[in-house]
Order: structure tokens, then sequence, then C-alpha cells
């Protein structure tokens, strides 16, 4: 079996608030939708960068749940871009809340994290230094190995 692609797909209680926003916050284009005759989304295809995100509204009746906004989830995106301020910033006035403010991590990025408003953490960075694996691993014992000052 041969994986081509892995898309993040999210479910939202308000499907066109959720589009609405990520074009807001992080300039995504809408590729298509299909809309049940009731109004719902059934299915959205939106192209952030090179990426594309997919999502759709909730369908209780299939077992098809949007995360609680109020809640921590359980999982994060990360989106690679030039300026992680700037983003967060543009994150901010489109609604979303900061988590972790912007700063500078021992991995070699500037980063932070913000919850949108349909209850998703997104890990917003970009590179200011080239760390090779073993640096990081040392950085990381540093900071979080025995005896290490925290």
């Amino acid at each position: 079996m041969a994986v081509h692609e892995l898309f993040a797909y999210l479910r939202a209680a308000d499907a066109e608030a959720a589009i609405a926003f990520y074009a807001e916050a992080f300039g995504a284009t809408e590729k298509f939708r299909l809309v049940e005759p009731g109004g719902r989304i059934g299915h959205a295809e939106l192209q952030i960068g090179p990426a594309i995100l997919m999502l759709s509204a909730e369908f209780p009746e299939y077992g098809i749940r949007a995360s609680d906004p109020q809640a921590a989830g359980g999982f994060a995106l990360h989106l690679h871009v030039d300026d992680a301020d700037a983003t967060i910033a543009a994150a901010v006035a489109a609604g979303a809340t900061v988590v972790r403010a912007p700063r500078d991590h021992f991995y070699g990025e500037r980063s932070g994290t913000v919850r949108d408003p349909f209850g998703y953490d997104w890990m917003i960075g970009h590179s200011i230094e080239e760390v090779e694996p073993a640096e990081m691993q040392r950085r990381y014992d540093a900071l979080y190995g025995p005896g290490a000052s925290r």
C-alpha cells in the first residue's frame, strides 16, 4: 500500500464561518464545496499555501461531530510560515485566541499556538536556525533532562 497524501479533515458546527475564518486568518482559498439540500456543508476543500484543508459541518446522525471550542483538543495543526508573529496576529484579529505566545525555541523555530473559534489549535512557526537532530536532542536534554533547571 502506498500513501500518496495526508489531509487534515476538520468538522465545524458552523462550516460557513470556519471557511470565512480560515480565509481571513490564513489566506485560505476555497476550491469547492458540496452542500446538502438542507444547507449543511458536507465537504469543502480549502487551499492554504501548498496544502489542502478539508472540512465539513457536523452530521450527528452519522457520528460526525465538531470539536468543542471551549476544550483543548487532542491534536494541533502546524503552519510553517514566513513570519509567525504576523500570522498569529492575523489569526487573533480574525477571532482566534492565543494559547502560547510566539517565542524562540530550542529546535530552531519561532512559534506560538492559537486556538481558532472552532476548537482547533494551530501551531504557527517559522525557522530561525537549522538544527540537526543530535543537537536538538542535546538541547532537549538540557531543558528537560534530569537535573535540568526549568
